[in-house]
C-alpha cells in the first residue's frame, strides 16, 4: 500500500511539473512584455526630444538636452510603471549609467551574438536572479548605432561637439562608434517577490 501511494504521489508531481514550468515561462512571458512595451516608450520618449532639439538648434541643443532630460525620461517611465528603466553600455558618456557586472555580462554576450550574425532588432535577453533575499526580473535590449548617432558617437566628431561633450561629460568613453555597432543597451529591472 505505501509503495502504491508513493507511486501515486511520484507521478501525480511528475504530471505536475511541466505545468509549473509553463507557469514560469508565462510569468517570464508576461514580464517580457512587459518590458518590450516600456522600452518602446522609453526610446520613443528620448528620440523625440533628440529629434526635436536637432532640429531646433542642432547637435549643441541636441547634446544639452540629452543631458537635462534623459534622466527624467527615465524617472518618469520608471514611476509610472514599477519597474527601474535605465541605459547602459560598454562605453558610457554618462558615468552613472556604468554597468553592473549583470548588464557587462549581457552586453558582452550581445556583441558575440551580433558577430554571429543575430540581428540587433530582435535581440534581448532576460532572466530571474535572486539579490539577497528578493526575485529580481531582468531584461535588456541592445540599442542599435543609427545614422544620427554618429554625429556625436561616431569616430569622426566636430571640436565643437567633442568640446560641449567634454563640458557636460568629462570622462566620456562613448565615441568611436559606426552605424550597426551596439550603442549601448536599454536596461530594466522589477522585483517580482
Amino acid at each position: 500500500m505505501k509503495t502504491m501511494s508513493i507511486k501515486v504521489l511520484l507521478v501525480s508531481t511528475l504530471s505536475i511539473l511541466p505545468l509549473l514550468a509553463n507557469a514560469g515561462e508565462n510569468v517570464a512571458s508576461q514580464e517580457t512584455l512587459q518590458a518590450r512595451s516600456l522600452v518602446k516608450a522609453f526610446g520613443s520618449d528620448l528620440k523625440h526630444v533628440l529629434k526635436t532639439s536637432m532640429k531646433s538648434g542642432g547637435p549643441i541643443k541636441a547634446l544639452e538636452q540629452c543631458n537635462i532630460q534623459a534622466g527624467p525620461i527615465a524617472v518618469k517611465n520608471s514611476s509610472s510603471s514599477g519597474w527601474n528603466i535605465a541605459r547602459t553600455s560598454l562605453k558610457v558618456r554618462n558615468e552613472s549609467n556604468a554597468p553592473d557586472e549583470w548588464e557587462s555580462t549581457t552586453l558582452r554576450q550581445f556583441e558575440k551574438r551580433k558577430a554571429a550574425g543575430e540581428q540587433l532588432k530582435t535581440m534581448e535577453y532576460s532572466e530571474t536572479v535572486r539579490e539577497g533575499d528578493k526575485l529580481v526580473y531582468r531584461y535588456m535590449k541592445p540599442i542599435p548605432t543609427a545614422g544620427l548617432c554618429v554625429t556625436c558617437h561616431g569616430s569622426d566628431v566636430s571640436e565643437e561637439i567633442t568640446t560641449k561633450v567634454k563640458s557636460l561629460y568629462p570622462n566620456d568613453q562613448a565615441t568611436g562608434f559606426k552605424v550597426g555597432d551596439i550603442r549601448g543597451a536599454f536596461t530594466l529591472q522589477k522585483r517580482i517577490n
